[in-house]
């Protein structure tokens, strides 16, 4: 009998369902690997998980999304939106409930809790490594997460696998199957990318370049140093069609600004690619410049919540990443590599190819 059970908490329910389905035509099996749970909220905010299944020996996949602001509640008499905090604590209620009968637990945190405090400078607090050493305290065996900021934070939890996928190979798939490119540079809008602008290069076969954010440091505006100019080392971009990488757009003023940039200096079609698209502000900027033509599209994907009015955008396109977390389920329970699943580079070029002829 399968022992596969996947646990969804409601901040990633519609993908949750999405990899359910694909674990079904992974094994050729009519029977949900759903496990129902109830997640309910007291009025002072408080929250509790209960588990209304069996999971005695079962191998737990636990999926949620910290990112989803789209989830509410009411609290004290108003509507509170869940924070990344909250959703973290219902990671943890969850695996408590589990009360350690089930044989083995794997967190799937597409976007990782506090990855972006990921190290600490002075008295800072260090939330990343400390979250990730709760879950091991907690009794979980297993973490994985996509295009982690830093993947060098698996230091803070050295004897627990911990799981780092590029979504990569599916979101250029999709966009060699959409898009018409010809000559491709791929770009990175600072140092902090470039390794990750280098890979989508390898996967081209194709050059890449970056840009310097000289910052001033005598001033501190929404907690950063204001960037005072974008200084561009690489190839030339003119008649170039430029994908511009990173791994999440929190407001995208830098990405913006980059791609204003290129156009003015002769960049044909700019695509930015970003596996989280957070839109904590700055959704206006991006409708404008869209308007004036400073890039042609958005490509991001479904492994954290956008709200619907980002997605009926023309310019935004959603990369669906169910299937790759299905056949990670699927190569993990049964005790597989995970490098024949995503090393897809001849795939790439092939497309590349097909679409040049």
């Amino acid at each position: 009998m399968n022992n596969l059970k996947l646990i969804v908490l409601d901040n990633i329910k519609e993908v949750g369902e999405k990899v359910n389905l694909k674990l079904k035509e992974l094994k050729g099996e009519d029977e949900s690997y759903l496990l129902k749970i109830t997640e309910s909220r007291f009025s002072n905010g408080e929250g509790k998980v209960k588990i209304e299944d069996t999971v005695r020996k079962k191998d737990i996949y636990l999926l949620a999304d910290i990112g989803n602001y789209g989830i509410t509640y009411n609290m004290h008499g108003f509507t509170h939106h869940m924070a990344p905090d909250e959703h973290f604590q219902d990671i943890k209620r969850t695996i408590s409930a589990l009360s350690g009968y089930s044989e083995q637990v794997t967190v799937i945190m597409p976007l990782l809790y506090q990855s972006r405090q990921h190290k600490r400078k002075g008295k800072e607090s260090s939330d990343c490594a400390i979250a990730l050493q709760e879950l091991q305290s907690l009794g979980v065996d297993h973490i994985v997460t996509f295009d982690a900021h830093d993947p060098t934070i698996s230091n803070a939890i050295p004897n627990l696998p911990f799981e780092n996928i590029y979504p990569t190979n599916t979101i250029l798939e999709d966009l060699l199957k959409t898009e018409d490119l010809n000559d491709i540079l791929v770009i990175s809008p600072d140092m902090g990318a470039t390794e990750r602008a280098r890979y989508f290069a390898e996967m081209l076969d194709t050059n890449v370049g970056v840009f310097y954010k000289r910052r001033d440091l005598t001033k501190v505006i929404n907690g950063k140093n204001p960037i005072i100019e974008h200084t561009y080392m690489g190839p030339s971009v003119k008649d170039k069609d430029i994908l511009v990488v990173d791994d999440m757009i929190a407001s995208g003023g830098s990405m913006l600004e980059v791609a204003e940039r290129l156009k003015k200096d002769g960049a044909k079609k700019i695509y930015f690619i970003a596996t989280f698209s957070l839109f904590t502000e700055g959704i206006n900027e991006f409708k404008t410049a869209y308007q004036n033509n400073y890039f042609d599209k958005l490509y991001t994907t479904n492994l954290s919540y956008i709200p619907d009015e980002f997605k009926e955008q023309e310019w935004h396109h959603t990369v669906d990443c169910s299937e790759d977390i299905a056949r990670i389920i699927n190569a993990l329970h049964n005790y597989e590599s995970l490098k024949p699943l995503f090393n897809k580079k001849e795939k790439i070029l092939t497309l590349r190819k097909e679409k040049k002829t």
